[in-house]
């Protein structure tokens, strides 16, 4: 945990999480300014792909995925922006419902166009309403990590399936969508268990350096950019199976997207 002495805008923390930025150190309105600003990739792309989709007519569902993703930015832009507790129920219980969304579009991929399995909504649903009302009570940020990684798993197992059973030809997106979450993990936990150790080092840095040590905010990054390859390889799972003829391209040459003919293959 950070230091919080220094004033700012939003005044003591109150969530039960300060992370290993150092609090009000860039800005006096922006409690962690790094960890903040990082969450610009869960947001701005997803909105784009959220777009794209209604644009080529394609089912609401994964709209859905690429609105959730961005309402997990904006729920950790405001959570490390003020470090309140309100703000870090913003952020963490989206996470359950936007992940709860990508299950469902990843299991439901194989069936008819625009069919709705209620039999899994209400699981799901069930799941997230559970987790809320206990992580309401019981304000542990072990257990909703858990039930996070819970449903991580879940994608995990359904996307190896997919990729060796299914679409073999999928396995680069699926594995670099993983293996770019994966690593956003191992800085999560080097930024959890190192932070003595990081914090002692920036102190000894340019301050532009220092500000590349933030693993918290590669973890913004790298997840953001893995959550949003997923949905990519969900997409063109589906669209692939619906016989559309998707492809991925890249916006600008740099950021990945997914193009759908709207004719469909015979």
């Amino acid at each position: 945990m950070a230091p919080s002495d220094r004033p700012g805008y939003w005044g003591r923390p109150t969530s039960t999480l300060d992370w290993c930025e150092d609090n009000y150190i860039v800005s006096f309105y922006i409690a962690e300014f790094w960890n903040t600003v990082s969450n610009l990739i869960m947001i701005l792309p997803p909105i784009y792909g959220a777009v794209q989709t209604l644009k080529d007519g394609l089912e609401i569902r994964y709209v859905f995925a690429f609105l959730g993703l961005a309402a997990v930015g904006v729920g950790s832009w405001c959570f490390h922006m003020t470090l309140q507790y309100e703000m870090q129920l913003l952020d963490e219980l989206p996470m359950i419902y936007s992940c709860c969304v990508f299950v469902y579009c990843l299991y439901e991929c194989f069936k008819q166009e625009n069919a709705v399995n209620y039999f899994p909504i209400v699981i799901l649903l069930i799941f997230s309403v559970a987790v809320t009302v206990v992580y309401l009570q019981w304000k542990e940020p072990v257990f909703h990590q858990v039930m996070y990684g819970i449903l991580v798993g879940c994608l995990v197992l359904r996307s190896v399936f997919i990729v060796t059973w299914v679409y073999p030809w999928l396995r680069p997106l699926a594995y670099t969508s993983l293996s770019v979450f994966m690593i956003g993990f191992l800085l999560w936990n080097i930024d959890n268990h190192l932070c003595d150790t990081l914090r002692s080092a920036r102190q000894r840095l340019p301050p532009v350096v220092g500000a590349v040590t933030q693993l918290h905010a590669w973890w913004h990054i790298l997840t953001g950019l893995g959550s949003y390859l997923h949905i990519l390889f969900s997409l063109q799972t589906r669209t692939t199976y619906l016989k559309h003829r998707p492809k991925v391209t890249f916006l600008c040459g740099v950021w990945p997207v997914i193009r759908v003919a709207s004719q469909k293959t015979t």
